[in-house]
């Protein structure tokens, strides 16, 4: 209920207001049965856009962080993440990130609607990086569909880090939807998972022109080792 209250009465009409989304390809969202999501992942904003302007409810994970913020901030973020139904998840990996898997995959296999940032985190440059294989595991094992998803301008509106939003036209692009049923029964094999993955991301390439690593992004925020003298 809440989600529909955020989305259609108290948040929605006014994003939608300030921020004009423009929107190519939406037709490409089946109207009915399990759909995957799948979109680059450019700032905090893009699970706020998407789902906004997308007709049909999208169930996202997030980070466990945004939901045990300290302050009035870590509350009010919290209520808005469990109330778009929001699935946090330990992105340390292991059984929390499966966890967080296999809850997507009730909601795809209730019919749903399942939205997933393939890259595992945010862009630390606006550039495009190696995906990670839970998104063809959730394709295999649901038999959904696959819709690219490209976030086009997000970090310009709402860059890493920044707060408050620019108020700016947000532009989103829906790709055709990707059907992978000819590999049915082949979930958990690696070389199947990690060729549907790398499907999934040269589609997000074409659609949102952005340039495309081939490392995870994750490694890039890590701190990297200091080297040690040598000596003399």
């Amino acid at each position: 209920m809440l989600y529909w209250l955020l989305k259609y009465v108290i948040l929605g009409p006014l994003l939608k207001l300030i921020f004009r989304p423009q929107v190519e390809g939406l037709h490409n969202v089946p109207a009915t049965g399990p759909v995957i999501l799948a979109s680059n992942h450019l700032s905090f904003s893009d699970s706020i856009f998407t789902p906004l302007i997308t007709p049909r409810k999208v169930t996202f994970v997030a980070k466990a962080e945004y939901f045990t913020g300290k302050g009035i901030k870590g509350w009010l973020t919290k209520m808005f993440f469990v109330g778009t139904g929001t699935i946090p998840v330990d992105r340390s990996g292991g059984r929390a990130a499966r966890a967080a898997l296999d809850t997507q995959l009730q909601v795809l296999r209730a019919g749903g609607v399942a939205g997933i940032y393939p890259e595992g985190t945010r862009s630390p440059d606006g550039r495009l990086y190696r995906g990670k294989t839970g998104v063809a595991r959730l394709a295999l094992e649901s038999g959904a569909v696959v819709v690219p998803v490209a976030m086009l301008n997000a970090d310009e509106i709402q860059p890493p880090g920044k707060l408050i939003p620019k108020i700016d036209r947000v532009k989103i692009r829906f790709g055709a939807p990707l059907d992978f049923s000819r590999y049915a029964g082949l979930a958990g094999d690696r070389f199947v998972e990690r060729a549907v993955t790398d499907e999934i991301m040269y589609e997000l390439m074409e659609l949102s022109g952005r340039e495309y690593v081939d490392i995870y992004a994750q490694k890039l925020k890590q701190p990297q080792p200091v080297p040690t003298p040598v000596a003399a």
